[in-house]
């Protein structure tokens, strides 16, 4: 026992010592978010290949945006491409200028939106705790680092966030963007523009005062909202509508549920912010509907949000509670605390919520901001995984304020700690509860991931696909981790080390990270993608000028990307061989054209041969050359 006090002592001198020197504290600040920005987002980012079937469009979008200097209208395949607003083309057409055309720049812009939203995140929660310590005239260094550093883990190393921050798609632009713009108006709003003095007390040293800017007649509102209106329209660039649409529910509802509505709205300087989102969003829209007219906002503001919303899209329908398993696996192991973490909070009690300060309501924003988005998506008909993305970083928040309660220093500690907080201390029993059933979650997850290759489905591009799984050993390292992990959180909360248990978790995901699902990525990437991107390259070699390249029963964009031709899509082996004909019929210079196709498919064809040429055949795909000629009909199996 005197052991376990000594190293908690210690702990607290360490995080007294970095409060006390400001330079200490942001260096180490610095260190922790590189540290787990880079395991997140950075390590071997673009080290495996495009991943079919969206990425490759929004790279060769961008690719065709810095190879024509077209800024406004996205092309795919010599298509316009109106599925999404330009700013992820713009940012990846960028990273083309600076680093090449290749998979890092691909995926850059969605590691930077990440990485930023997390550091944001990071100093939203130091600023909360040091005001909060303000407030009750202590000093509580501990609490305030770790909790940050647990909010800012959270945020990075949970599976919704580290797939999409590693996919050069507009999804984690669209939530750093819109996450980031959220934690600016909360920072506008309970800090009123608040300066900052160097001095004793405060963040690592930091006095946060209450001095009211801009003053009340001033045109501008203060920085925070400015970044709020700045980040909206990048939002909206990002995926259109919805970038102002769902940070304009959240703020709103809680404005109205706190009862500053009004007030914060003339603080806010509405008018002057709409200017701005307009000013910096509406031209792109204004030149890509003048140059596209109808087209474009038939298909955009039509096709892919309106109705998006109102009816299932490219069949992507789910049940009521389709989200809720998305959230329970998104945003897992720490996913079975959220039920505790939002009950702690009590949010109904709206009397209480409205009598503390602006700044002592950050937890209650993260509700509204988690609810506000679950909730409007779980409305909306097509409902695909990344639609909740921007609710995972306020998911963060929750669990972290709840865990806030064990990081006491050593004076204020106690087993189930008694806090001034703006929450009540978190009931033992519920804890207890959530406790197990974490235990249970990860024991289960451990059992399926052993028994992994019994619950995936096939893989038509990877024909013996469960058998390498099975070789790989990835599923025994994976339900070994996590089994071990239920073990150490069994015993913790057992002996009531409520604090080391999100710790055993972070620490559970980090490995499972590296020792997974790194080497499943690069085996998924081998078997799945490498045999495109070597047809591909063969291509380029076998090309003659001019000539056609056909994609029969399948569609696989990465092809245009990595050939830099364009392709013609056919689904079936009859339309194939009529299009044949029809060209042999025009006389076409060269007299052939390349057919890729699985190999299914291709027997399907039933050409003879010397019907066509072999150039090479690559894991499922056959890539041939057909010469232009007759061909009877009746010696093919259309079936």
């Amino acid at each position: 026992m005197s052991m376990k006090l000594s190293v908690k002592h210690t702990v607290d001198q360490w995080f007294n010592k970095i409060a006390k020197n400001p330079a200490l504290g942001v260096t180490v600040s610095i260190l922790w978010l590189m540290l787990i920005g880079w395991i997140a987002f950075g390590w071997n980012l673009g080290s495996t290949g495009l991943i079919d079937e969206t990425e490759p469009l929004f790279a060769e979008a961008s690719r065709q945006m810095f190879v024509t200097g077209d800024w406004i209208t996205p092309f795919f395949n010599g298509d316009t491409r109106f599925d999404k607003p330009a700013l992820i083309y713009w940012c990846q057409a960028i990273a083309y200028a600076i680093i090449g055309v290749n998979e890092w720049a691909v995926r850059l812009p969605s590691a930077i939106a990440a990485f930023s939203l997390v550091c944001l995140g990071f100093y939203t929660i130091q600023w909360y705790f040091a005001k909060q310590d303000e407030l009750e005239q202590v000093s509580r260094p501990t609490r305030r680092y770790l909790t940050s550093f647990i909010a800012a883990a959270l945020m990075a190393l949970n599976p919704e966030t580290i797939i999409w921050a590693r996919i050069g798609v507009s999804d984690m632009l669209l939530t750093g963007c819109m996450a980031s713009a959220l934690l600016c108006f909360f920072l506008g709003y309970a800090g009123k523009g608040g300066s900052r003095e160097w001095g004793v007390g405060g963040a690592g040293g930091e006095r946060i005062t209450n001095a009211q800017s801009p003053m009340p007649h001033a045109l501008f509102p203060n920085k925070w909202y400015l970044a709020f209106y700045v980040l909206i329209a990048g939002a909206i660039l990002s995926k259109g509508p919805v970038g102002i649409v769902l940070p304009g529910l959240i703020v709103a509802a809680f404005l109205l549920y706190v009862g500053k509505f009004r007030e914060v709205l003339r603080e806010m300087r509405l008018l002057v912010g709409v200017l701005i989102i307009l000013g910096l969003s509406v031209p792109w829209f204004a030149l890509v509907i003048w140059r596209n007219g109808w087209n474009y906002i038939n298909a955009f503001f039509g096709y892919h949000n309106l109705e998006r919303f109102t009816e299932v899209v490219n069949g992507h329908s789910a049940p009521w509670y389709f989200y809720f398993l998305v959230v329970l696996l998104g945003f897992a192991p720490y996913s079975v605390y959220l039920p505790v973490s939002i009950v702690r909070l009590k949010f109904w009690q709206r009397s209480h919520w409205r009598s503390l300060e602006r700044f002592q309501q950050f937890g209650l924003f993260a509700w509204f901001w988690f609810a506000s988005i679950f909730g409007f998506f779980s409305i909306a008909v097509t409902k695909l995984p990344s639609y909740v993305l921007p609710l995972m970083p306020a998911a963060a928040i929750l669990v972290a304020l709840l865990w806030s309660d064990f990081f006491q220093d050593t004076q204020a500690r106690q087993t189930i700690p008694v806090s001034s907080s703006p929450t009540s201390p978190v009931s033992p029993s519920f804890l207890r509860v959530s406790g197990w059933m974490n235990v249970m979650f990860l024991s289960v997850l451990a059992t399926a991931l052993f028994n992994i290759i019994y619950i995936l489905g096939t893989d038509p591009a990877i024909s013996n696909f469960h058998e390498l799984i099975q070789k790989s050993g990835l599923p025994v390292i994976a339900g070994v981790i996590w089994l071990v992990c239920a073990v150490l959180v069994a015993g913790l909360l057992l002996s009531r080390q409520w604090n080391h248990i999100i710790s055993i978790n972070l620490l559970g995901f980090v490995a499972f990270l590296i020792f997974v699902l790194t080497p499943a990525s690069f085996f998924i990437d081998r078997e799945r993608q490498l045999p495109l991107r070597e047809l591909s390259a063969v291509i380029l070699e076998a090309k003659q000028p001019n000539e056609e390249l056909i994609m029969l029963g399948f569609k696989k964009p990465s092809v245009v990307f990595y050939s830099n031709i364009h392709v013609n899509y056919l689904r079936f082996p009859q339309e194939a061989i009529e299009h044949i004909q029809n060209q042999a019929a025009k006389g076409l210079q060269p007299p052939s054209l390349l057919l890729l196709a699985e190999q299914k498919k291709f027997l399907q064809m039933d050409l003879q041969p010397d019907d066509y040429k072999s150039l090479s055949t690559k894991g499922a795909y056959n890539l041939v050359r057909v010469p232009f000629k007759k061909k009877k009909t009746e010696k093919m199996d259309i079936s």
